[in-house]
């Protein structure tokens, strides 16, 4: 993948599951250093995860009545703290500013460039999308909580049937075709009909694996579903 611009989708519950994981963001800066130093760019949109959840839940607590649009201005929010401390592990090797518009032009030399959530109407997997097109990049990888997608939750279905690879309508049916703010699936639906759109490859797979996201950078076996 030399002199390739990859976009990754880094879920909020990677960086902090329950607080920050200083661990795996260690391992994680290892492996895109690595990366970059073969002449590659990164770009890594940082999800809420967990964090944008339970902020959520309080603001339905206290105020059943909230908007959807108020909720995804909180969960905005949290993408932003965590977009900023990633940016900051790096250092001078990543773009000085946090990028919050996605389809602003960027003129960097930087190999790394972090992102946050933008607008409500969608998560920040939408804006890694639009952050694919600024780019011209052709490849996402969705780094979560999963492994594979399934047609059903492995956790309540034993007989579950796990995808290595999918076609984008398939995949639509999974995610389903409405934005709800807080939603557990794969991949955000707006974003998946906008991926298809554009012809981009989306590689969904568990963030924790920094293995794995070695060979998928490498283009070597994986563990995950290629949705093309």
């Amino acid at each position: 993948m030399a002199n390739k611009t990859i976009v990754m989708s880094l879920g909020g519950s990677l960086i902090a599951p329950k607080g920050v994981d200083v661990k795996f963001l260690k391992n994680f800066k290892k492996i895109i250093i690595d990366f970059v130093k073969k002449g590659n760019r990164v770009i890594i949109v940082c999800g809420g995860g967990d964090t944008c959840r339970k902020y959520q839940g309080a603001a339905k607590k206290v105020n059943p009545k909230v908007t959807h649009i108020d909720l995804d201005w909180v969960g905005i929010a949290t993408t932003k703290i965590n977009a900023e401390l990633v940016r900051a592990i790096f250092g001078n090797l990543a773009y000085e500013k946090v990028i919050h518009n996605p389809s602003a032009k960027i003129k960097t030399t930087k190999k790394i460039i972090v992102g946050a959530g933008y607008l409500p109407g969608s998560s920040s997997d939408k804006d890694a999308v639009l952050i694919a097109k600024n780019f011209h990049a052709k490849t996402l990888i969705n780094l979560s909580n999963i492994s594979y997608v399934y047609d059903k939750d492995p956790n309540k279905f034993k007989n579950a049937k796990k995808y290595k690879q999918m076609k984008w309508n398939d995949f639509q049916k999974i995610v389903g075709y409405k934005w709800v703010p807080g939603a557990h699936v794969p991949f955000d639906p707006i974003a998946t009909k906008l991926s298809h759109k554009l012809g981009l490859t989306l590689v969904i797979a568990m963030g924790s694996d920094l293995n794995n996201l070695k060979s998928i950078l490498t283009n070597k076996k994986i563990k995950g579903t290629v949705i093309s």
